[in-house]
Formats: C-alpha cells, sequence, structure tokens
C-alpha cells in the first residue's frame, strides 16, 4: 500500500492535540465540544495528521464539581459513515446514561465535524488509487485506535462503551484489540459475524427484508398495488427529484429502509398515500412525494456509508460488490419483478451512477470493492477470553443484523450475555432506548 497523505488542511504541526470548545447550556444538559488531532494511520510514526470530534454530554442534575467525577461512557453510532447524535435535551438512553455518566458522543473520523472524509476533500488527493489508500484507514480498527488515544487524552480509566448497529461492530473490534480500554461493553443491534464473506450476511438480510416486506404488506394491503404501480410508473415515464436527476424504480425500492424500523415502518404507509398526483388527466408522482423521497435514497449527508458499507465484513478479502452478487439468489428483488420488493440497507455500484453525491466516487468504491489486503477486524482467540463484562441486545426479527448470525457470534465471545427479545426492531434505542439502556447495564453488573 502506498503511503496517503490527508487532503484536508487544518491540522499544523504547531495545534495542540486537544482543545475542548465552551459548554451550551440546553434543557436539563449542558453540551461541550471537544477536538482531537489523531493519525492518519495510527501503526506509522509520522503519519499526517486529522481531527476527530466529540462532544461531552451531562446532566444539569450534577454540578461541575460532580460531572468532573462521573465516569466516561463512549457512544459508538451506527453507519458506517453515521455522525454522532445531536441532542438538545436528554431523553431516551442518553437520559437513563447520563443519571451516572459523562457521555462522550464520536463523530467518527470521516463524519460530523470530524475531518470529513468525502467527494469534494478526497477529491484533493492525486488518484481514486490514493483515494481508496486514505479510505482503508477508516474501518472500525482506526476508530477504536481514535478511541483509546482519546480515552487517554481525558484522562479516563477503563470507559463503558455502547455501540449501536455498526457501533457495536466496532466494540467487538474494541474488545478484541484493546479490551484494557474497555471496564463494560453494551451492544445494541449489532454483534458482527466475527469471519466469512460478506455473502452471508446478504443471504440472510435479504430473506428477512423479504419477510419484513410480507407482514408490512399483510397490513397494508392495499400499498401492494400502490409499490408495483410506482415501480411500472417509473419504467414508462420521467420523474425527477428536486436535486434534478431521474428517479428509477430501483432507486425508489430504496424507501425499504423504512422497514427496519419499530414504529416507523408504519411512516411508509403515509409516505405511499402521497404518491400520485392527477395533471391533466395524466398520473404523475407528487412533489411532496418526490421531496420526502429524495431524503431516502440520497447519500449527500452520509457519502461513507455507501463507500466503506461492505468493507466492514471484508478480513482479507474482496467484497466483490456481495450484495448485488447475492441479489441473483433473490429475483423478487429486482425492480423488473412482477411485484417487486422494497430493499434494505444493501449497497450496489448502480448508487455510484445514480445518486449524484456519490459520482465522484465510483472509481474510489470500485477499487475499494476490488481491493484485498483487508486486514482483520477481529480477534477470535482474545473474544474467546474476554473477561469484560458484555451485553447484548439481539432484536429477533432485526433486516439489518440477522439474529441467527448475531446469535454464532455471541457464543464465541466469553463473558457476553445475550438479552434476545421480539418487541423491537433494529432501531429499539430510539423507541425506549432509556429501559434497553437501564437493561443491558443490569446485565453488566450482575
Amino acid at each position: 500500500m502506498r503511503s496517503s497523505s490527508s487532503p484536508s488542511a487544518g491540522t499544523a504541526p504547531s495545534a495542540p492535540d486537544h482543545v475542548a470548545g465552551p459548554t451550551a447550556v440546553m434543557r436539563g444538559l449542558r453540551a461541550t465540544g471537544h477536538v482531537f488531532r489523531v493519525p492518519l494511520d495510527h501503526a506509522e510514526p509520522g503519519s499526517p495528521l486529522i481531527e476527530v470530534f466529540a462532544r461531552e454530554y451531562s446532566s444539569l442534575e450534577h454540578d461541575d464539581d460532580a460531572v468532573a467525577r462521573l465516569p466516561w461512557l463512549l457512544f459508538l453510532q451506527g453507519g458506517p459513515g453515521g455522525r454522532g447524535v445531536r441532542a438538545t435535551q436528554l431523553s431516551g438512553w442518553m437520559k437513563a446514561a447520563a443519571r451516572e455518566f459523562r457521555i462522550l458522543m464520536l463523530d467518527q473520523r470521516g463524519t460530523g465535524l470530524s475531518t470529513p472524509a468525502d467527494a469534494a476533500t478526497l477529491g484533493r488527493l492525486p488518484d481514486p488509487a490514493d483515494q481508496a489508500d486514505y479510505l482503508a484507514h477508516f474501518r472500525a480498527d482506526s476508530i477504536v485506535a481514535d478511541a483509546e488515544l482519546i480515552r487517554d487524552r481525558l484522562g479516563s480509566g477503563p470507559w463503558t462503551v455502547f455501540g449501536q448497529s455498526y457501533g457495536g461492530f466496532c466494540t467487538l473490534t474494541y474488545l478484541s484489540l484493546a479490551p484494557e480500554g474497555i471496564e463494560r461493553a453494551l451492544i445494541t443491534g449489532g454483534l458482527a459475524p466475527l469471519s466469512g464473506p460478506p455473502d452471508d450476511v446478504y443471504r440472510a438480510t435479504f430473506a428477512r427484508v423479504e419477510a419484513r416486506n410480507r407482514e408490512y404488506f399483510s397490513w397494508y394491503p392495499g400499498d401492494r398495488d400502490i409499490v408495483t404501480r410506482i415501480a411500472r410508473h417509473l419504467d414508462r415515464v420521467e420523474e425527477h427529484l428536486p436535486a434534478g436527476e431521474r428517479l428509477t424504480a430501483r432507486r425508489f425500492q430504496m424507501i425499504g429502509a423504512f422497514l427496519g424500523g419499530n414504529t416507523r415502518i408504519h411512516a411508509l404507509h403515509y409516505l405511499l398515500e402521497d404518491a400520485f398526483v392527477d395533471l391533466a388527466g395524466e398520473p404523475r408522482l407528487s412533489a411532496t412525494f418526490l421531496e420526502q423521497v429524495q431524503g431516502l435514497v440520497s447519500r449527500a449527508a452520509q457519502p461513507l456509508y455507501a463507500v466503506m458499507h461492505e468493507s466492514i465484513y471484508c478480513q482479507g478479502f474482496a467484497s466483490g460488490w456481495a450484495a448485488e452478487r447475492v441479489l441473483t439468489q433473490y429475483p423478487q428483488f429486482l425492480p423488473t419483478a412482477e411485484e417487486p420488493l422494497l430493499t434494505g440497507e444493501m449497497v450496489y455500484p448502480w448508487y455510484f451512477e445514480e445518486d449524484p453525491a456519490l459520482r465522484p466516487l465510483q472509481p474510489v468504491a470500485e477499487l475499494l470493492a476490488r481491493r484485498e489486503d483487508w486486514g482483520p477486524l477481529y480477534d477470535t482467540d482474545v473474544l474467546a477470553t474476554n473477561v469484560v463484562p458484555v451485553a447484548a441486545a439481539v432484536y429477533r426479527h432485526d433486516i439489518y443484523v440477522d439474529r441467527e448470525l448475531s446469535l454464532r457470534t455471541a457464543a464465541a465471545i466469553r463473558n457476553l450475555e445475550v438479552w434476545e427479545t421480539d418487541e423491537f426492531h433494529h432501531d429499539g434505542i430510539s423507541d425506549d432506548g432509556e429501559a434497553i439502556f437501564d437493561r443491558l447495564l443490569g446485565m453488566t453488573r450482575r
């Protein structure tokens, strides 16, 4: 691998390694931003520096002296490519956590207020090969190395780590590479497969998403015809999203992102009921519908999600566009199917043709899909002898992180206790985060 330089400015050698910003007081909370300078490549002395932003949240129920004595909790967000939560009040799991922790909400490298990794900044590098080498340092192993450096600079002992979805994947990497930095780990919807190709993941995912489609259409049978009608309409009639690009049937299918929600799934029905308007006797998609779809099918706000998505499963092998490969086994998801199903979080190479935000990243995405020299993300020997208390919520009907694969991973990790439930779906902490957090925290204290 050739050396990669950082495409972003603002990391002069004289700048301090940690800067705490002013504290803002909101409804029941105080929030303080922190900026940390970290190496792009933690294993390479003299590596270029990038910035990682994190925001500290604490409850106003604790005075400043009490807050200074509270232990830290690091929250690792879902993704990849997802920035930390921007909280304006303490609710849900954060309300529960703030009773006894200082919460550190990480903008994982490349996201939020951290040094950005997007089409504009990556375009400063000489060519797509340099961009691919740069992005090779944006996976869970580098996120964990950032967290350990940040923990040291904050003067924290081992801290509690809470990982949601991809944040759970990162937590397993943390337990593999630096378990001494964790006092306890809480994971929701995020027990990653420890080995094997991503094809295994997508075979399970397609099956789960199909079952969720069937469940949804059993509740709203009329929506089955509407989805098919929209797909066939888009084959015949050019409809354009507010950003200007044509909406295709296969891109429309991405609204299946709603299916992963516990209550959010029902918002899909409200979206579909606004689909058509009559213009001089001709059915067209409504401006209201197209505006909402734009927000669901664009990766403009989260380009790393598409670029890095399949690499999060790779250890010593290339993904080779696994979701597209497995799709051939599930023709019911093809837009040309008689009754096409809505899709989940799978990423396909055509994303980089149809989404204007992703088109400049098509060459680097192709290189990453073919890349074979991905390093290990998990140490199964370390996990098999783990002494850190771990509590994990496994959602029985999760369409993104499969139950069977999750339980297989759980069985390979010592000192991990599973709470399996069918009460929630993948975004359970958005529905009753306070109860879920309290339950998992209690499990680590038995």
